[in-house]
């Protein structure tokens, strides 16, 4: 079609004459609102940004003599940020004398990692930077398989058992199985 009668439809029909791809032999075009066209992009970009999930990078700060009670407040800390999906950094950082014995920064780091087995997994192992050593954790499961641990957790805290797991209703004495 040639483009003045293109451009007289378009005036008829009282819409934008937008060409789509130019460089295609003929170059192709469209009859179309360009304002609400405009408008629904914007729409949809707003909207795959909105079902986005940025993952952040926390931090957790330790040094190398953490009582043993510190270590585990400071793995419930890191525990939430892993459900939430975060990335965590835990930095043990070394003053002083303590430089001489990075083993002691290592225990630490090591005792997060054996509080949170199952629920991370380490992206990047301990390593010393200077007066610092880090680590980066990420969370191992996907968010479905998250919840349906804690629907687990909180029916065993309730006493119950979760749908479809049945318990057994009556006890066997030990001297009636050992026969």
């Amino acid at each position: 079609m040639p483009t003045y009668e293109a451009l007289r439809l378009a005036r008829e029909r009282n819409v934008d004459l937008v060409e789509v791809a130019p460089t295609a032999t003929p170059p192709v075009c469209r009859l179309l609102d360009y304002g609400k066209y405009k408008y629904e992009q914007t729409k949809k970009e707003r909207d795959a940004r909105k079902n986005q999930k940025i993952s952040l990078l926390k931090e957790v700060r330790l040094t190398p003599v953490t009582d043993e009670h510190d270590l585990r407040v400071k793995s419930r800390t890191i525990a939430k940020f892993l459900e939430e999906g975060d990335k965590v950094k835990v930095t043990v950082r070394f003053r002083g004398r303590q430089m001489a014995h990075p083993q002691m920064g290592r225990q630490a780091l090591d005792a997060i990692i054996e509080q949170l087995q199952g629920l991370t997994q380490v992206e990047r192992p301990p390593a010393i930077e200077g007066r610092t050593m880090t680590m980066i954790l990420s969370p191992t499961v996907s968010k479905s398989a998250r919840e349906q641990t804690t629907a687990r957790d909180s029916a065993a805290a309730r006493g119950t058992a979760p749908t479809g797991q049945g318990r057994p209703t009556s006890k066997t004495p030990a001297s009636e199985t050992a026969s």
